[in-house]
């Protein structure tokens, strides 16, 4: 019986052996992918000029993406023609070199390129496809929606070629704090209160470029490399395409603002509720003043709590109370508010949550809402925005509504996280 055992185990070797020969003869055929995303694309430029092709991306002879440039502002060099894609979490964008025939392509088209013998090159630091004509361009639809990423500024010049040539939001002041009758012609100064900022530039041919200067707005911008003279260079400047990329114009950020939560350290409100000699009902002293953090704490969990780069402070707010969380100012500001912004999102997996900005005229005694009640972002943060009109001292306070335990999906109540306040002057 032992003797058929072994006959049988050897005859069962054979067998594998001889079919892992047969496979090894003749390996599966399967088909490459002929499109490559961007980021892709972008990756094969390794330091000097390469020319693509099928053996440089994987198989790949083409790419494509959404067209964000518009050349009708005249606010970029002509011929250049900007498109990005999303894959794989990865957002790029690219600007191609398509002289006399860039302004054919309207924001929103989508395309697919033949790139197979095209060039990757730089000029300047500005990386651009080069040796493209229309003939190599199919427009596979058009009117295809385009929305910005919000993006802090600090974030935005820490990674500045990951973000290069796509579209983007940030809200941000003109420092200096600009003079009556300026305009935005030439390079001005955006600060967001990070400790960062970039250069706008505006060619004098813009067709906003003779346009007043706020004090403060959000912008729809494409960062790029150029020069202090409207060519592709080595400075990493924003740019907008046309007016239509300015909204919420306000008055300029309070001094010291946006409140970050980098100071103190998280230990000193590492409890959701203290009433201690150090934290005396749940208040604190912060970069701008006095702040009650009342079911709330500094948070500083790498990829949970959500604080913008550079920081890595945010606040983060308890989850499944039947009572509001409050995150308070305990001072004034004198010159009232015009706009507010705030970064919020849910706390690592947890549930989303519902929070509302309110605020005070009379010192903390009566609190009124500052906008519609906001669900925040979950997996992330969101930047919001409230335009307001509001004179006089004030205060504000987020607070977190008390929906009670989480329930999917009837009751919705994780732990909020609130990132860079920032209050304009009225």
């Amino acid at each position: 019986m032992k003797k058929i055992y072994s006959l049988l185990a050897a005859l069962l070797l054979c067998t594998l052996l001889f079919n892992a020969c047969k496979k090894d003869e003749k390996p599966a055929e399967g088909k490459l992918n002929s499109f490559a995303a961007l980021f892709v694309v972008k990756n094969a430029y390794k330091g000097s000029d390469v020319q693509l092709n099928a053996e440089k991306l994987g198989g790949a002879t083409q790419t494509g993406g959404i067209v964000i440039s518009n050349l009708s502002g005249n606010n970029f060099p002509k011929g250049g023609l900007i498109i990005q894609n999303a894959s794989r979490g990865q957002v790029r964008g690219l600007l191609i070199e398509l002289p006399d025939a860039a302004g054919n392509y309207a924001p929103g088209d989508s395309l697919v390129i033949n790139i197979d013998g095209s060039t990757l090159a730089k000029v300047g630091s500005s990386l651009q496809l080069k040796g493209i004509t229309t003939a190599d361009i199919t427009k596979v639809s058009s009117d295809n929606a385009l929305k910005p990423r919000t993006v802090a500024l600090g974030a935005l010049l820490g990674n500045f070629e990951l973000y290069e040539n796509t579209l983007l939001k940030v809200t941000a002041d003109a420092k200096p704090v600009p003079q009556p009758g300026e305009t935005y012609a030439g390079n001005k100064m955006l600060d967001d209160g990070s400790g960062s900022a970039v250069a706008l530039h505006t060619a004098a041919t813009a067709t906003f470029a003779g346009n007043s200067l706020p004090a403060s707005a959000t912008y729809t911008v494409i960062p790029m490399y150029g020069d202090e003279a409207g060519n592709y260079g080595t400075i990493p400047q924003v740019r907008l395409r046309t007016e239509a990329d300015v909204e919420n114009a306000s008055g300029p950020i309070y001094a010291n603002w946006p409140e970050s939560f980098e100071t103190p350290d998280a230990t000193v409100k590492g409890s959701y509720n203290m009433n201690t000699p150090a934290v005396p009902d749940n208040s604190i002293m912060l970069k701008t003043g006095s702040w009650k953090l009342y079911q709330s704490i500094i948070g500083n969990t790498a990829a949970r709590d959500r604080f913008n780069e550079p920081g890595l402070q945010s606040i983060r707010m308890q989850q499944n109370l039947t009572e509001s969380a409050y995150l308070q100012m305990n001072f004034d500001l004198p010159n009232g508010a015009s706009k507010v912004t705030l970064w919020a999102g849910a706390y690592y997996t947890d549930a989303v949550s519902t929070f509302r900005l309110e605020y005070s005229t009379d010192g903390g005694l009566t609190w009124l809402p500052a906008g519609a009640d906001i669900q925040c972002q979950s997996r992330g943060s969101r930047q919001e925005t409230f335009l307001l009109n509001i004179k006089g001292n004030v205060r504000f306070r987020i607070n977190k509504l008390g929906l009670g335990t989480t329930s999917v999906p009837n009751i919705l109540n994780g732990r909020l996280s609130i990132e860079d306040i920032a209050i304009y002057s009225n």
